[in-house]
């Protein structure tokens, strides 16, 4: 599956978005105020969004909790159901730019879109493009049992089980091999 420069962006962003929710009701919310929506649409460098307010970070919490319904769609059909409703009511305008000397590409929010609708329209179709690849399965969520984080798997294989290898996939793997040792041990 080729994925371009603004669809592997876009995907990067709705799985940061995604992963910025509380897992529970103790955990902290990860865009607990506007100046954090400030921060994570210039982390992710999304372009042409005017002043935030509290009415953005209302829309794109809602958002992100479509967005994560995605990730637990438990087949293709109830993906495209929920990204066809993002992106609709997104307003979607595809136009070709080439802006901040990126080459040309498509965005997919109409000019002075909110940012919640820039959101749905460009990370809604970047998840579009893997359904329509037959690909859905790769929206995942981490199997480590203390840890629901959501990523995109783009093994080669469709292997890839935990959002990141180096903490999730490494503590499970050394907590088996101690229980092994302790059995051995026994």
């Amino acid at each position: 599956m080729l994925i371009t420069h603004d669809t592997r962006c876009a995907l990067d962003t709705v799985v940061d978005l995604v992963n910025t929710s509380p897992e529970d009701d103790a955990a902290p919310d990860g865009l607990p105020d506007v100046a954090a929506l400030e921060d994570f649409v210039q982390n992710h460098e999304i372009s042409d969004v005017g002043v935030l307010s509290e009415f953005d970070l209302s829309a794109v919490r809602k958002i992100r909790g479509r967005f994560a319904s995605v990730f637990a769609a438990p087949d293709a059909r109830a993906a495209a159901a929920l990204i066809n409703d993002l992106v609709a009511a997104a307003g979607t305008t595809p136009q070709l730019t080439d802006h901040d000397g990126y080459d040309w590409h498509v965005h997919y929010f109409a000019p002075g879109a909110s940012v919640a609708d820039h959101l749905a329209a460009d990370c809604g179709m970047a998840l579009a493009f893997f359904v329509v690849a037959g690909e859905q399965e790769r929206l995942r969520r981490c199997e480590a049992p203390d840890c629901r984080r959501a990523f995109v798997d783009l093994s080669r294989n469709r292997s890839r089980r935990y959002c990141d290898s180096r903490t999730c996939g490494n503590r499970l793997h050394v907590a088996a091999y101690r229980a092994r040792r302790k059995e051995a041990a026994g």
